[in-house]
């Protein structure tokens, strides 16, 4: 039996949660005076969640475990947290208590099915993602549309480590703060979800002490879900691109989470003309056969 011993993550989780609710937009006079704190004082949240100051005092330095479910909705509601951060806030509470610790597998198998899915797909820049953000598994224009990724060995096909430790990713991002932002809100939501996993832990040390850029957002304690949305790159073969994208989520027998991530670009279009001569290029220049990351893939 284990648990995690997570009261600094959940602190500093409910305290920057906190600090971005005015008095106003919870509904509660500002006063008057000079406020010591940004956002909302501890005992506000209290009086909204319906508990009293202490017991919050008490939650907010970490000490989650035995409290129910029905009052982390509560404490959820009054800190107005979205659908990702009530997730989070509840993975955190499942983390310290004590369960058996999961048991990892050291090697994984990719069903040869998903790769044919993912071949199948010649319109679509498709690929297969853990929850580190290391890509498992791709066809030939997704490939070719994460070029830059692959670039540098030493990243590993991981696309955390090339946003924050490859000078080039401010290039191929138009809008680099914000993937960056996404980037750790996604490893943070993944390090809630999967608190025993090591390789994050590892790969988060790693970013932590080579990017101050990533620190700063590691700090933040942001987390996000990314199911739908659009991005923009510039692609060093065919320059801009706008393209949408929508994920799924894949079941595997070893416990790791999978998502497949699928972009495509609106017909008629210069991103889809862009696309398009990109999958040209593709057929050309990419070896389809290669593997991704030079590790053994999840499934």
């Amino acid at each position: 039996m284990t648990n995690v011993d997570n009261r600094a993550q959940i602190r500093e989780f409910l305290a920057t949660r906190r600090a971005k609710l005015t008095p106003e937009q919870a509904g509660l006079p500002a006063g008057s005076g000079r406020r010591r704190v940004p956002g909302l004082r501890r005992e506000e949240v209290a009086v909204l969640a319906g508990v009293s100051t202490d017991w919050y005092v008490r939650l907010e330095k970490g000490h989650i475990v035995g409290v129910s479910d029905d009052v982390l909705e509560a404490v959820a509601r009054a800190l107005q947290l979205n659908d990702a951060e009530r997730a989070h806030l509840f993975n955190l509470a499942r983390a310290a208590k004590p369960a058996h610790a999961p048991r990892r597998p050291t090697k994984f198998a990719l069903r040869p099915s998903v790769q044919r899915i993912l071949d199948s797909m010649t319109t679509a820049g498709a690929f297969v993602h853990n929850g580190r953000l290391d890509i498992l598994a791709i066809n030939p224009l997704g490939r070719a549309l994460y070029a830059p990724v692959f670039d540098n060995p030493a990243h590993r096909a991981n696309i955390a480590r090339f946003n924050f430790l490859d000078p080039s990713a401010e290039d191929f991002y138009p809008d680099w703060n914000a993937t960056a932002d996404t980037t750790v809100a996604l490893l943070r939501t993944e390090a809630g979800r999967d608190p025993h996993n090591r390789e994050l832990a590892d790969l988060v040390g790693e970013l932590a002490t080579r990017s101050n850029a990533f620190r700063i957002r590691w700090g933040a304690h942001d987390v996000r879900t990314h199911r739908t949305g659009r991005k923009s790159f510039h692609h060093p073969v065919v320059g801009a691109l706008d393209l949408d994208f929508d994920t799924m989520d894949l079941s595997g027998s070893t416990g790791e989470r999978l998502t497949l991530t699928a972009c495509t670009a609106e017909p008629d279009t210069a991103s889809g003309d862009a696309l398009a001569l990109l999958a040209s290029w593709a057929a050309t220049h990419i070896d389809a056969a290669a593997e991704p990351s030079g590790r053994a893939h999840a499934g």
